[in-house]
């Protein structure tokens, strides 16, 4: 088993762990918030199973159904996670908002303390397995791990500000906010899915590269090129963490095809060593020709 799956399998069982936890402490004291995040948990968890499972496929090599690979697998399984944490946030903001509307109900002082533990507690599980996740999704320019770490990471300020919460409710009885600090972390929780959808979604539409990567392409082919050689019709894309380029190159009528296909292989390896995962294609013809 590889790294990316070996991380991802990390995040499966943190997030079970937490699950347990949380459900258990938010049923015992009917807190609104500790079970929204229970929730966000949750969901954590099937995205996390989600992450395993695509980067599994993703790594796999092509073949002849999937000749350019399975990289888009991971963007699949972003997406999909994107949806789940709106569709999650939607049923925490419907219930927190019936929870002011029908009136406070008080938790315990041992539900309030109990909880306060269990919020701690994960916060700081979730800070040390979403650092592991980042710093692996990093390595590897994984985007499904980088979707599992930023909903782990989104559980850091969630779980801290409902650990709080509690606290103050305990020392205030101010038990309205704990209604309200469901809806705080379930818009959080919004905004995540927001980012993790936009990014995740692209490369699913063919986008092109950031534009710092074109720029850095398009500067790395015209190092290369000399009197009578040219270039255009340059495209990119993303699949999951494989980058794709495509470009024509024009050369000289009377270029010998040695020298012609010498000039692609040295752009190729310095495209190569300066973007990762990267694949280059390059159709080379006379100058003055634009196929």
């Amino acid at each position: 088993m590889n790294i990316k799956s070996k991380t991802a399998r990390l995040s499966i069982w943190s997030n079970t762990l937490l699950i347990i936890l949380n459900t258990i402490v938010g049923i015992f004291s009917g807190s609104v918030s500790i079970i929204s995040e229970a929730v966000h948990t949750l969901i954590d968890l099937m995205a996390a199973v989600m992450a395993f499972y695509s980067v599994k496929i993703a790594e796999k090599p092509a073949d002849k159904s999937h000749p350019f690979g399975h990289g888009k697998f991971e963007n699949i399984s972003g997406v999909v996670e994107a949806i789940l944490i709106f569709v999650a946030s939607g049923w925490i903001i419907y219930h927190a908002v019936n929870r002011l509307i029908d009136g406070e109900q008080m938790i315990g002082e041992y539900g309030l303390t109990l909880g306060f533990m269990v919020m701690m507690v994960s916060a700081i599980v979730n800070l040390i397995v979403s650092r592991r996740l980042y710093k692996v999704a990093k390595e590897t320019d994984s985007i499904a791990l980088k979707a599992d770490a930023l909903h782990l990471s989104t559980h850091v300020y969630t779980s801290s500000g409902v650990g709080i919460s509690l606290a103050v409710i305990y020392f205030t009885g101010w038990h309205f906010l704990d209604p309200i600090a469901a809806i705080v972390v379930a818009s959080y929780i919004l905004k995540e899915a927001f980012e993790i959808l936009i990014e995740a979604f692209k490369p699913l539409a063919d986008a092109s590269l950031p534009e710092n990567e074109v720029t850095l392409i398009d500067q790395t082919i015209r190092s290369n090129l000399r009197a009578g050689i040219d270039y255009h019709m340059l495209r990119t894309r993303k699949a999951g963490s494989d980058r794709e380029v495509d470009f024509h190159l024009e050369v000289p009528g009377e270029m010998t095809v040695s020298d012609s296909h010498g000039l692609c292989d040295n752009i190729e390896h310095q495209l190569q060593n300066k973007l990762p995962n990267l694949k280059v294609t390059i159709h080379v013809e006379p100058e003055g020709y634009h196929g």
